[in-house]
């Protein structure tokens, strides 16, 4: 079964930061190109961060350069998104998305908030 569970997600004060981790299953993970989305409330779903398969590749959004490092564990099937120096503009939910056009994580809320 094709599925992908983001955790990690909480209340966090400004500068702060969390670790989300999406598991994988159901497809061949370690070939697969992964990528953490967010949407904020009344925003379109935004592009955050992409890895390549062997996690030596990655790419971010402009907002979050510099702060958010995404990485995987391909003998875990589990990909990581790390959030440094968080700020309110960070708050969204955060989504995992895998290989396939349909397939995504539940997400996870993450709120920066003093």
């Amino acid at each position: 079964q094709l599925q992908l569970v983001e955790s990690g997600g909480g209340l966090v004060q400004p500068g702060g930061s969390l670790r989300l981790s999406c598991a994988a299953s159901g497809f061949p993970f370690s070939i697969s190109a992964m990528s953490w989305y967010r949407q904020a409330p009344g925003k379109e779903r935004e592009l955050v961060a992409v890895i390549n398969t062997d996690g030596r590749t990655a790419s971010y959004a402009d907002a979050v350069k510099g702060r958010f490092t995404i990485s995987r564990d391909n003998a875990k099937n589990t990909v990581y998104l790390q959030m440094d120096s968080l700020k309110p503009g960070d708050t969204a939910v955060y989504y995992c998305k895998g290989p396939l056009p349909a397939l995504w994580g539940q997400g996870t809320q993450v709120t920066v908030s003093s």
